[in-house]
């Protein structure tokens, strides 16, 4: 007997979905950022294992809309949720969890099965877990409560057993090699957008993205050119830093981490460009991929 289905990861921002996606596919697909927010995007990624697959989808974290790319984001919750045979609800156990409840039921969707995650274990004590499992029982909507540590890769194999159980019979829906539906070059605007989370403090990364514009395979190496997104000079200014420092650095780290994904050597020239309230803005939006 064979399962197949879909399965979406849910969770306010940095509960640690990226991570756990990761993870479970023991590939890089999905940006990890100390910060908030940092998946805009579902990401598709394909798990096949003998006697079953999983295609789980990574979305965006579920917040209140501020702004028109907010309100984007929560669409691709809402769709994402339909769309799904199981999901996944992530909890940070520092974080108000009934605030996590309150506004998955506000979702009001026909769920499917939710299996409740609860992650960073190893940060609780063995009687906070049971508190947490306790107040999960409660909210009475969970098939099924899992403890993991995604960064310590703990748990998982219950998890995936717990996912397993609840999926549908049914013959594989991608080949067996497939480990996502995204191009390389979406990756490649996701990991330099990784290093300006990382590089770049407060406010820049929210009023960031990056859009690849060249992607060229030669012979002995791939040349891309990206362009980094800004709302303002003044952004542009602290990407740029001192005699172009900064994006040097970014450049470099970028580079390293491309390198590493598409397995051979790549040449990376990057560019800023201002565009004010692109985030408000639907043909700049489009444009980007939201």
């Amino acid at each position: 007997m064979h399962r197949a289905g879909f399965v979406n990861i849910f969770g306010k921002p940095n509960a640690g979905k990226s991570t756990l996606l990761n993870a479970l596919l023991g590939e890089k697909l999905a940006i990890v950022s100390p910060k908030v927010q940092t998946t805009r995007h579902r990401i598709t990624a394909v798990l096949t294992e003998p006697g079953y697959q999983i295609v789980f989808s990574d979305t965006p974290g579920i917040i209140d809309p501020k702004y028109k790319l907010h309100e984007k984001m929560m669409g691709a919750v809402k769709s994402a949720l339909e769309d799904a045979d199981v999901a996944l609800l992530m909890l940070d156990p520092r974080d108000r969890v009934e605030e996590s409840f309150e506004m998955f039921d506000a979702l009001k969707l026909k769920t499917p099965t939710v299996v409740l995650v609860i992650n960073k274990v190893d940060t609780l004590s063995k009687e906070e877990l049971e508190a947490m499992t306790e107040r999960g029982k409660n909210w009475g909507k969970a098939k099924a409560i899992i403890p993991i540590a995604a960064v310590q890769k703990k748990g998982l194999k219950e998890l995936k057993e717990a996912i397993v159980s609840f999926l549908p019979e049914g013959e594989p829906f991608y080949p067996e090699d497939t480990l996502t539906d995204r191009s390389t070059r979406f990756f490649v605007a996701e990991m330099v957008r990784e290093k300006i989370f990382h590089l770049y403090d407060e406010e820049i990364p929210y009023h960031t993205t990056v859009i690849v514009t060249q992607f060229q395979e030669k012979d002995t190496l791939t040349k891309i050119t990206a362009e980094i997104i800004v709302t303002r000079e003044t952004q542009k200014a602290i990407i740029l830093g001192e005699k172009g420092r900064s994006i040097r650095e970014l450049g470099t780290q970028a580079r390293k981490d491309i390198e590493q994904f598409v397995g051979r050597k790549v040449f990376l020239e990057l560019f800023v460009k201002v565009r004010g309230k692109w985030r408000d803005n639907d043909t700049y939006l489009k444009e980007y991929g939201f």
